[in-house]
């Protein structure tokens, strides 16, 4: 029992060591200049904003869409659940290169999708439409799967008890299963924000411009080399870590409210 916190902490210190030192490295090695005129370059302003707001689109659209499936797959027994819980995680799984020319395939404006989409003004091959697609592909797992565990672990009887004293099922799920579950929701919403932020493989083949925040880095890494592709991502990674740190502080208060 003496040894246990010990342990504990030892073993949690080498899995964040492992992710803390090689920022901690990238940012202290950026030529302080160089960053400040990053800052200030509207190329990568202008690109990063591209990519928050690529971003949050996805998470919102796949909020509308995925919170009913999560809901699904948490209370009722569908035919073949497992295959469908296998397709929601398979975007974790294939290399997001393939994701990518998988959508290229369907959403391009050689094909019947992106045909369809084109009649319609909407066009997903090198357009902001394109690099939430491709966000909301490859990241839609982290809310799907967090909000369907969300649901799970609410005793189904509240939802019984309501629908007895009157309420309609859409009444029921908004009044007493979405507010028990937001926390997970929140999180898998804030997850996969965070992954649609990080995209590159999917993007670059779907929409290589206009330039996100990890495509400017590769394209600066490939033109002028480490010097000013350095400067793009310690300025992405800071930046992200203060967003994320504060959601997770304002979902940390209503926690404890």
């Amino acid at each position: 029992m003496k040894n246990f916190k010990p342990v504990i902490w030892g073993l949690s210190t080498v899995v964040l060591l492992m992710v803390v030192i090689p920022l901690i490295r990238m940012v202290l090695a950026a030529d302080p200049g160089v960053l400040r005129a990053t800052v200030a370059d509207p190329e990568v302003i202008q690109s990063i904003f591209l990519t928050l707001r690529s971003a949050l689109w996805a998470t919102i659209f796949c909020a509308i869409f995925g919170i009913p499936l999560a809901y699904a797959l948490a209370r009722w027994e569908l035919p073949f659940k497992s295959v469908v819980q296998g397709i929601i995680d398979l975007p974790v799984m294939i290399p997001h290169t393939a994701a990518g020319i998988a959508l290229l395939m369907v959403y391009g404006q050689r094909f019947f999708m992106g045909k369809a989409f084109s009649s319609l003004g909407i066009s997903f091959v090198g357009t902001e439409a394109g690099i939430s697609l491709a966000m909301a592909f490859v990241s839609l797992p982290f809310l799907v799967n967090a909000a369907r565990d969300g649901f799970l672990s609410i005793d189904p009887r509240l939802e019984r008890v309501a629908r007895t004293l009157g309420a309609s099922p859409w009444k029921a799920f908004f009044k007493v299963s979405l507010p028990l579950a937001w926390r997970a929701i929140l999180s898998g919403g804030i997850m996969m924000w965070a992954r649609g932020i990080s995209e590159f493989g999917a993007v670059i083949v779907l929409a290589y411009h206009p330039m996100t925040a990890p495509v400017l880095i590769w394209e600066r890494f490939e033109a002028y080399g480490l010097k000013y592709a350095r400067p793009v991502a310690v300025f992405l990674i800071l930046l992200c870590l203060g967003i994320f740190a504060l959601l997770r502080g304002i979902a940390a208060r209503k926690r404890e409210a």
